[in-house]
């Protein structure tokens, strides 16, 4: 685990295999499937409120990889369910996640703009708060070649927070790197690392359950993240 831990602070993300078996699994996967959620054309949030999600977030497994990133007090704050599909298929371009859920909207130096979606005051962070977010993949299918994987360009996070030409000049000079993984599998990433996917090229869904985690739930003065 120390290797890995090493590794996602390093390069800004992770690939850690056989964290769970199918059948830890199964429970989460029969819920999502089966609640009715406010879904769009990529998947459903908020499902952090999901008992199975909420237990899933919370289990050893996933507080020691992201609190040997982030702290020992660090816990789960936001969950995200992608299920891309032949009848659900989109691509991401290139970008980092900057946007934070926050209990009440405080302007703040530094972040902004700011929003409202579902009752959720979000906002976009500065670095310093993003560095103290974690997100972790959970893989329900295999996500290979050519269904739509995750793609990260390794290191980025440590860049701070991109212009979007930025990101581009990036993306030009480094290779991406594809994140395949088997199901049951965790992918660990950075917030601030450039990453995108495909469109799938294949029949076999890729159902991920997107679990960020955060250092301390006051991300900065003033400021507390919201729980969804």
């Amino acid at each position: 685990m120390q290797n890995s831990i090493s590794f996602i602070r390093e390069h800004g993300y992770g690939i850690i295999s056989d964290v769970f078996s199918a059948p830890e699994l199964a429970a989460a996967s029969e819920e999502v499937s089966r609640v009715e959620l406010k879904r769009s054309r990529a998947g459903a949030r908020p499902v952090l409120s999901l008992r199975t999600i909420s237990e899933l977030a919370h289990r050893n497994k996933l507080l020691a990889i992201a609190r040997g990133v982030l702290g020992a007090n660090a816990l789960p704050f936001r969950a995200t369910f992608f299920d891309k599909s032949p009848n659900s298929n989109w691509l991401v371009a290139w970008h980092q996640d900057t946007a934070l859920p926050l209990t009440a909207k405080r302007e703040t130096p530094g972040w902004g703009p700011w929003s409202m979606k579902n009752g959720v005051n979000y906002a976009h962070a500065p670095a310093s708060a993003l560095e103290q977010v974690l997100a972790l993949r959970i893989h329900l299918d295999e996500a290979n070649e050519t269904n739509g994987p995750l793609r990260v360009i390794p290191g980025t996070h440590r860049s701070g927070v991109l212009t979007d030409a930025e990101i581009q000049i990036c993306v030009t000079a480094f290779p991406g790197v594809l994140c395949v993984s088997a199901a049951a599998s965790v992918i660990a990433m950075r917030p601030l690392v450039i990453h995108s996917s495909s469109k799938s090229e294949s029949d076999q869904p890729r159902r991920v359950l997107h679990i960020e985690y955060a250092s301390m739930p006051e991300i900065a003065e003033g400021l507390r993240l919201a729980l969804v």
